[in-house]
């Protein structure tokens, strides 16, 4: 009874809300002032509809959204929330290049305007994925609050829980990382009493035990090979200290870093000297190139810590990878260093012509760096350049690309400078980005207000990710491991 009563409750809201419209509305040549600000987006064919409210003090919104055809659909109300059917069939009408032309009316005090028309872009580059991962965790520095990772469709406002930590009490949930074009083979690490790493591989989940005598550690950052076999980790001593008097709240560094590469198949780790030898380099944040041939990863020399944070600068390196012999390349190359910036989060593009990074001043934990901003590096002419078609003033850090290489995932702190929330855009093959946008909500403005929690490490997924996640939580408070070898 209680649902049938709030469907009705929301029925009869909706029904008052749209009771009115515009009248004697006097025509204003400006665009309306919107929040997400959708204007003059580029989206993919199916995306979920991008309602919006007013971001000033209108009473009352409507907006009609057109295809090139005619066809339209209308919403009114507090907030301009479109009906999902109508918005996927004026998609439909649209082909790579149309544009939707959204009009928009506002009531005011004074009365009713009608504004300028803008418009959404529909891109003829499918979004190759039918969500997202991600996970949202609350600001917190000492206690485990409650996070998880969860899925979220993007043709729908429908989001899934993968994992949540309140099935292992005391736990930190890591970050869910899938083989690129697929969503069946992941993993993600537990932090905490009941700690471990889960693997799911061809449908079969196991729960690693992954720090050595070989190792200083627990594995951390993770990236798939394209071969689905190897994983490559880093091996990370983290602290975090606070600042005092800064517009930095947190810094977060390392005082120990290395490189390994696991074999799913022989359970073991592939180690080198070249990237395993703290006492001459710190390395941290591995990612294959897009054949696989090659691992990208950030060094820099090591310093005190935390006295000389601020020295820390770490440069854009890589070396060879024979996934058939399972073998790490003899010879270290050097690829990007910036001087007066520090590189983090190298992630190249599936068609292997670009290498996106996160750039700071300095430090290898850009999330909490005001001044962090998307860099692309074009892998055939050396060249690379901020991405200022998308940075804001506020931190931009995770990223991922989709598998045809022509849109972006990235997360960014723009909004109110505090929490991290997802943006998408659309990278041409010049490598240009369009504007970003807002992934969408029902309610954008009540969803974003009362949200909480920052997401972080967001990837498309193909499918829906597949857990039973009751189980692996037995498995993980068990105390059963797999131990990972070494070579």
């Amino acid at each position: 009874m209680k649902s049938k009563l709030t469907l009705a409750t929301i029925c009869a809201t909706a029904l008052t809300a749209c009771s009115e419209h515009p009248q004697n509305a006097k025509i204003v040549d400006t665009e309306p002032a919107i929040w997400p600000d959708y204007a003059g987006v580029t989206i993919p064919q199916g995306v979920a509809p991008l309602n919006f409210a007013m971001a000033d003090d209108a009473a009352l919104v409507e907006a009609k959204v057109s295809a090139p055809s005619g066809k339209s659909t209308t919403a009114c109300g507090d907030e301009a929330n479109f009906d999902i059917d109508q918005w996927r069939t004026i998609l439909s009408e649209c082909k790579g290049g149309d544009s939707l032309i959204v009009t928009v009316s506002a009531k005011y005090a004074d009365g009713w305007r009608t504004f300028r028309p803008f418009s959404i872009y529909v891109s003829g580059d499918s979004l190759s994925a039918t969500g997202l991962t991600y996970r949202r965790i609350a600001p917190g520095y000492e206690v485990y609050s409650k996070m998880g990772i969860y899925y979220r469709d993007l043709s729908t406002f429908k989001e899934r829980v993968i994992m949540e930590n309140t099935e292992v009490p005391n736990s930190c949930v890591n970050c869910h990382t899938a083989r690129r074009g697929t969503s069946g083979d992941f993993m993600f690490h537990v932090r905490g009493a009941n700690g471990g790493t889960l693997l799911s591989t061809n449908g079969k989940v196991e729960i690693l035990n992954t720090p050595t005598p070989q190792t200083i550690g627990a594995l951390t950052y993770p990236a798939w090979h394209p071969d689905g076999r190897h994983i490559a980790f880093s091996a990370n001593t983290t602290r975090q200290s606070f600042h005092q008097g800064s517009d930095k709240r947190l810094e977060v560094f390392d005082v120990a870093s290395d490189i390994v590469v696991y074999d799913t198949e022989l359970n073991k780790l592939i180690i080198t000297p070249l990237l395993n030898n703290t006492d001459s380099c710190w390395e941290t944040f591995p990612y294959f190139s897009a054949d696989g041939g090659e691992l990208y990863y950030c060094s820099t020399t090591p310093r005190q810590m935390p006295s000389e944070v601020r020295d820390v600068r770490y440069s854009l390196r890589k070396v060879a990878f024979d996934a058939a012999r399972g073998v790490i390349g003899d010879s270290l190359v050097n690829v990007l260093t910036l001087d007066s910036l520090s590189i983090s989060f190298p992630r190249t593009s599936p068609d292997g012509r670009f290498l996106m990074f996160t750039a700071c001043d300095y430090g290898t934990f850009p999330i909490w760096h005001r001044e962090a901003d998307l860099w692309l590096l074009d892998l055939c002419s050396g060249e690379a350049r901020p991405m200022d078609e998308i940075n804001s003033g506020e931190a931009e850090s995770f990223h991922e690309w989709s598998t045809n290489s022509r849109w972006v995932i990235f997360s960014s702190r723009r909004g109110d400078g505090l929490y991290t929330r997802l943006y998408l855009c659309h990278v041409d093959t010049a490598g240009r980005a369009s504007k970003p946008f807002l992934l969408p909500q029902i309610s954008p403005k009540e969803y974003y207000d009362e949200m909480m929690q920052s997401y972080n490490v967001p990837s498309f997924a193909d499918t829906k990710v597949e857990l039973d996640a009751k189980g692996a939580a037995n498995r993980l408070t068990s105390g059963k491991r797999v131990q990972v070898m070494c070579e």
